[in-house]
C-alpha cells in the first residue's frame, strides 16, 4: 500500500498530471482523488497521443483502472464537469464528495467584473475566490444540492481510507501550485486557499499518518499567470531567445517565464515535506535531451543541473521528464530508493 501525494513546486503549470499518469501507470492505484482550489487550473494530458485540457476531472483519468474522485475541498462547477466527463467518457468512474462546495454562474460574474479580482490580481475569473467566500460565510450550496450531480455523490474520505485498508496505492493530485497558496505563496497575489501537500491530504480526507510519498514537481524554467513577484523572471526577449513561449491553459493567457529558482525549491520542498521530487522541461535546458528515458543518454550538461536542483531543494530528484509525451521520462525512484 502507498499513498502518494503530487503537489506543484513552483507557481503552477509545472507538469503535474504528466507526473500523475506516470505514477499511475507505474503503480495501478485503485483511486486518483483531486485536492485544491476547483476548475482555475488546467492540466494538460496527452493520453493514446491525443492532447487533453482538463479543470475538474483528475489528470490521472488517463489510467482507465483507476476510481476518479473530487475531494470534499474541491469547488466543483458542475457545467465544466459535466462538458469533460462527455468528453472523457469517464462517468462510470467519477465520484463527487457531496460536501463540495459549488460554483454558480453570480460567482464567475463577480469574479469577472470585480476589478481587484480581474485586474491586480489577475484571477482566472472561474468564481473559486468568490465561492470560497460564500463557503467560508457557510452559506454556499453543496454537490448534494444539485440534482445533476447526483450520480456523482459520494464520501471520497471514506473511499480513501477503505482503498487503504484493503492495501491498494492511491494518489492524491494538486491542482495548483505552491507559489500561490493562500498562506505561503506571495500574498495577496494568490489563490482562495492554501495548495501544500498538508492542505491536500485534507482535500480528500486522509489524515497526514497515513501518506507515504510526497512528490514536489518542479520546472526547469517557471513560470507564472497573471500579476504578482516572480523573483527570478527573465524578460521576454530572453524567453523568446530560448524559444520558450506558453500559455495558460484555461485563461489562454502568456505565461511568464522565469530562470530556476533554488530558494524557493527548497522553501517549497520544505513545506511541503517532499520526500522526492519531480522536474520537468528538461530539454529546454537541452534540446538534445528530448524523448530520453535511459539516464545514462542525459547530456552533462542536463545531469550537472539536476544535481544542482537536487542539492538546491534538499530531496532526491526521482522523475525527470525530457518533453511532453509521456514516455519521456527518465525514472529513478528504485535507483534512489
Amino acid at each position: 500500500m502507498v499513498s502518494t501525494i503530487v503537489v506543484g513546486g513552483f507557481f503552477g503549470d509545472e507538469g503535474k498530471g504528466k507526473i500523475v499518469a506516470h505514477i499511475a501507470y507505474a503503480e495501478h492505484p485503485s483511486i486518483i482523488a483531486r485536492g485544491g482550489v476547483g476548475p482555475n487550473a488546467g492540466h494538460t494530458v496527452f493520453k493514446d497521443g491525443v492532447k487533453y485540457g482538463v479543470r475538474m476531472v483528475p489528470s490521472g483519468f488517463v489510467y482507465d483502472k483507476a476510481r476518479l474522485l473530487i475531494g470534499a475541498g474541491v469547488l466543483v462547477d458542475p457545467v465544466v464537469l459535466d462538458r469533460e466527463v462527455k468528453l472523457l467518457e469517464c462517468g462510470d468512474r467519477i465520484g463527487v464528495d457531496y460536501r463540495c462546495s459549488i460554483i454558480e454562474e453570480k460567482h464567475i460574474e463577480e469574479d469577472r467584473n470585480t476589478e481587484r479580482l480581474a485586474k491586480k490580481i489577475g484571477t482566472t475569473g472561474t468564481g473559486c475566490g468568490p465561492a470560497n467566500k460564500e463557503r467560508v460565510m457557510r452559506s454556499a450550496k453543496q454537490a448534494a444540492d444539485v440534482d445533476s450531480l447526483k450520480k456523482y455523490l459520494t464520501d471520497v474520505s471514506q473511499e480513501c481510507n477503505a482503498a487503504l485498508d484493503r492495501g491498494e496505492n492511491i494518489i492524491i493530485e494538486g491542482s495548483q501550485g505552491f507559489g500561490i497558496s493562500l498562506y505561503y505563496g506571495t500574498y495577496p497575489f494568490v489563490t482562495s486557499k492554501d495548495t501544500s501537500a498538508s492542505s491536500l491530504a485534507a482535500d480528500v480526507g486522509v489524515g497526514p499518518t497515513r501518506i507515504d510519498e510526497v512528490v514536489v514537481v518542479f520546472k526547469a524554467f517557471p513560470t507564472r499567470v497573471g500579476e504578482g513577484p516572480f523573483e527570478t523572471e527573465m524578460t521576454p526577449e530572453e524567453a523568446q531567445k530560448r524559444g520558450i513561449a506558453e500559455f495558460g491553459t484555461v485563461t489562454g493567457r502568456a505565461r511568464r517565464i522565469g530562470y530556476w529558482d533554488p530558494k524557493m525549491a527548497r522553501y517549497s520542498a520544505m513545506i511541503n515535506g517532499a520526500t522526492q521530487a519531480a522536474i520537468t522541461g528538461l530539454d529546454r535546458i537541452d534540446p538534445l535531451v528530448k524523448g530520453v528515458s535511459d539516464y545514462d543518454k542525459l547530456t552533462g550538461k542536463v545531469k550537472d543541473f539536476v544535481k544542482q536542483a537536487e542539492k538546491d531543494a534538499g530531496v532526491p530528484f526521482t522523475l525527470l521528464s525530457t518533453g511532453p509525451g509521456q514516455n519521456d521520462i527518465v525514472d529513478l525512484r528504485d535507483y534512489k530508493k
